[in-house]
């Protein structure tokens, strides 16, 4: 009977890039920052326990950064008990020499309501402190700050790199 080796499949990535050319870090950094900058969508998973949700939700980059704005919903559920977080931002599929998405793993916190740190973003984002003010609840602020990044980029190959960039 077969049987899935799961950590040997895990071990794929990592494996590959110890072999692999890495950018600059620097380098990396940019075009990162590019490619976060020019979406505004990502997908947001949370778990705690068995429980797991994985969230369409826009977000804003700021000062290194992610902030999202939610109503409530059930990924609060996990961030309750697991302030861990990844999120994935990428380009439609188009094939395998059309691959850009990049993958983040980080801690997320709440911002207080009406709060400095959550005016000021109410304030980037355009959105008048009044009318959030006579919402029934505040919008919930999600701060995320990431801890580790992997891009992915078929056309880094063109450049001598390997397409899938890892940076903490």
């Amino acid at each position: 009977m077969w049987e899935m080796d799961y950590d040997q499949a895990a071990a794929v990535w990592i494996n590959k890039d110890k072999e692999s050319v890495h950018m600059e870090k620097r380098d990396l950094k940019n075009k990162i920052d590019e490619f976060i900058k020019a979406h505004n969508t990502c997908a947001l998973a949370t778990a705690s326990g068995d429980f797991v949700r994985c969230t369409p939700i826009e977000y804003n980059y700021i000062d290194g950064s992610f902030y999202l704005f939610s109503e409530g919903g059930l990924k609060f559920k996990a961030l309750k008990d697991n302030n861990h977080v990844a999120f994935a931002i990428y380009e439609p599929y188009g094939g395998f020499h059309e691959l850009k998405s990049l993958q983040v793993m980080g801690t997320a916190s709440m911002i207080e309501p009406f709060s400095d740190e959550y005016i000021k973003i109410m304030e980037m984002k355009k959105i008048p402190v009044e009318a959030m003010r006579k919402l029934p609840m505040p919008m919930n602020l999600i701060k995320i700050v990431p801890e580790s990044f992997d891009y992915l980029e078929s056309d880094l190959k063109k450049e001598g790199f390997a397409s899938r960039q890892h940076m903490e």
